[in-house]
């Protein structure tokens, strides 16, 4: 009978020191979620169809100022 009554005094005490271990008694502590705030990006004050007109108003006079002289000879 003395071992039985060892027998579950070491049960209970080996559940109560686990049981201390696997929990706590102190609340988790959660970490509040880190949020990143995206801002939009800064546009332009021009508008892209003034800068295509633009290029292609570039490319018409530098192709209207070449010399392109079809009488004059090149030696050969």
């Amino acid at each position: 009978m003395h071992l039985s009554k060892a027998l579950c005094a070491a049960a209970a005490l080996a559940l109560t020191s686990t049981a201390a271990f696997a929990g706590g008694v102190a609340p988790a502590v959660m970490e509040a979620p880190v949020v990143e705030v995206m801002e939009a990006p800064a546009t332009s004050s021009v508008s892209p169809a003034f800068i295509v007109i633009g290029v292609l108003a570039a490319l018409l006079i530098a192709s209207q100022l070449t010399d392109d002289d079809d009488d004059a000879q090149t030696p050969i």
